[in-house]
This record gives C-alpha cells, sequence and structure tokens, in this order.
C-alpha cells in the first residue's frame, strides 16, 4: 500500500483537487450561470496562502501559531476571495451566456497581469520555498487534506439542492423570467452561487500552494479555465458527482497513458470529443439514465397493427 501511493498518492491528490475545482463551477452553473472565473479566485487562493507562509512580515505570526497558520490561511483565502466574489459578481452576473463567459475570463486575465507586476507576489518569478503543513514529507499524504474538503462540499452541495435555495437556483436555470416573477431575486442567487464557488476555490488555492511548494501566475490561466470547464461538461454539470468523475477521468487518463508519450495527448482529446458527442449530458448524467426505469408503454391495439 506504501509503495502504491508512493507511486500514484500525488495523481489521486490531484483527481480531488480537480474534482474541488470542478464543484467550483458547477454552483454558478446550479443558476445556469457559465462562469469560467474560478482559476482566478483558486490563483487569489494561492497567493493568500503563499505570501502568509514566507513573507518575513508574517514571520512573528508563523511562530505564534505552528501549524495553525495553515487553517488561518484556509480561512483568510475563503474570506478574500468571498468579498472579491461580490465585487466581481454584482456588475459581471448582468450578463448572460457567452458574454458572461468572456467577462470572467477577463478577470481571470487582468489577475494574472496583476500578478506578474506585483513586487508582493513575486513577480513573472513567483514565490517559492512555501512550507509544508502538519510535517507532511511526502506529497501523498495531502489526500487527508484535500479529501475532508471533498466530502464537505459534497455534503453541502447535496444539502443545498434540497433547501430552498436549491429550488431557487434550479427555478432560475430553467426560466429566470418566470422565477423573478414569481418573486424570487435572480441577482441575488447567482451573486450567492458565485459566491460559493469562489470561496471553494480560494481555499482549495490555498490547500494547493503548500503542494506545489511554489506559486506563480500560471496557476491562474485561460487554459485552466477551460480544463475546468471540461470537468464538468464530460462528467455532467445536473448532478454533483459530475465534476467530480469528469475532473478524476480527465486527470488521469494522461497520467495513465504516460508511456504512450506525445500519443496520450491525442487520446485525451478523442475522449473529450467522444464524450461531448454522445454523452451530452456527461458521463453521471448518462449512468443516471441507465439506471431509470422504462415508462411503462402503452399496448398498442390490433386495430391500430392492422387497420
Amino acid at each position: 500500500m506504501t509503495d502504491f501511493l508512493a507511486t500514484y498518492g500525488f495523481l489521486l491528490v490531484s483527481m480531488i483537487q480537480a474534482g474541488l475545482l470542478g464543484l467550483s463551477l458547477y454552483f454558478p452553473l446550479q443558476a445556469g450561470q457559465l462562469s469560467l472565473a474560478s482559476p482566478g479566485f483558486y490563483a487569489v487562493g494561492g497567493y493568500a496562502a503563499a505570501i502568509m507562509l514566507t513573507n518575513p512580515a508574517f514571520a512573528g505570526l508563523r511562530d505564534t501559531l505552528g501549524n495553525g497558520m495553515f487553517p488561518l490561511t484556509w480561512v483568510v483565502a475563503a474570506l478574500l476571495c468571498g468579498v472579491l466574489g461580490v465585487v466581481v459578481g454584482v456588475p459581471a452576473l448582468r450578463l448572460r451566456g457567452i458574454y458572461l463567459a468572456l467577462a470572467t475570463i477577463a478577470f481571470v486575465e487582468i489577475l494574472r497581469v496583476i500578478s506578474l507586476n506585483l513586487t508582493i507576489t513575486g513577480g513573472a518569478i513567483g514565490l517559492f520555498g512555501i512550507p509544508q503543513p502538519f510535517g507532511i514529507v511526502d506529497r501523498w499524504q495531502y489526500i487527508f487534506i484535500f479529501a475532508p474538503l471533498l466530502i464537505l462540499t459534497l455534503l453541502f452541495a447535496r444539502q443545498l439542492e434540497r433547501s430552498r435555495v436549491g429550488r431557487a437556483l434550479r427555478a432560475i436555470r430553467e426560466d429566470e423570467l418566470a422565477a423573478d416573477a414569481m418573486g424570487v431575486p435572480p441577482t441575488q442567487y447567482k451573486v450567492l452561487a458565485f459566491v460559493i464557488g469562489a470561496v471553494l476555490a480560494g481555499i482549495v488555492g490555498a490547500m494547493s500552494a503548500p503542494l506545489l511548494s511554489s506559486w506563480n501566475a500560471r496557476q491562474g490561466t485561460f487554459d485552466a479555465s477551460i480544463a475546468i470547464l471540461a470537468f464538468v461538461l464530460i462528467g455532467g454539470s445536473r448532478n454533483i458527482w459530475g465534476p467530480v468523475v469528469g475532473g478524476a477521468l480527465l486527470t488521469a487518463v494522461p497520467e495513465v497513458l504516460r508511456f504512450l508519450a506525445d500519443w496520450r495527448l491525442v487520446i485525451n482529446g478523442l475522449v473529450l470529443v467522444v464524450a461531448s458527442l454522445y454523452l451530452p449530458q456527461g458521463i453521471v448524467g448518462a449512468l443516471e439514465k441507465l439506471g431509470r426505469p422504462r415508462p411503462p408503454q402503452r399496448p398498442v391495439k390490433a386495430a391500430e397493427v392492422n387497420p
């Protein structure tokens, strides 16, 4: 077991991380909002943790709190991304469809350019030497950090779906005008869903900075936005397990096929194309459809067969 974790442990952690980032995009999609801002909040959360764990200005706080500094970075990242989510979400979520997607892509690019030009973020080089939390020696041990967050997120998403807020989000997704006419304020709930996704992405970023031991502007890019969107679309956007399955699959396939060298990227692309064509509701959606009992067929009368 130890040898297996030493070999594949980091891949398992990466699969969980991808599932969490997929879920950060899943929450805005619950309100019918195609937001691609998750990599931006992921980068902000990572920078918040990296700065607090390496900057000399926080040396006294690090000495006082010890390992307690790491949970503090998660809280700070969550608060920072929550506030930023409100600031960005209120004006941006008045847009719809492709216009919202473009606005959130612009947000990610703005953050990337800002991080490249600030001294506190290390500029183009980034921040290095981020310490490991809780005496972690091997990277597979991050499973004990990311897995609880994934479990809590899934439980939260399940409870949210069953709550009044979840019903309001579904109503907005299906028909925003009808939901507004029934007294459901669309902007308020869309901003709420956007902020939940932003907070989750920020926490994942704060946890990922020590995992990678460094943090730079390459962590939040347009390519990452497309990758996270693929996690949700391939796995399924109407079920909480969709982003988890999609993130795990699209993270694992290139690594499992690494022995094929450059051909593994071709196969990964074929998986995306085939899934998009033949599984429009995602993998989880297709499995749900297979598991549903077929509706009873109306018996055909003889007169209908031989008129």
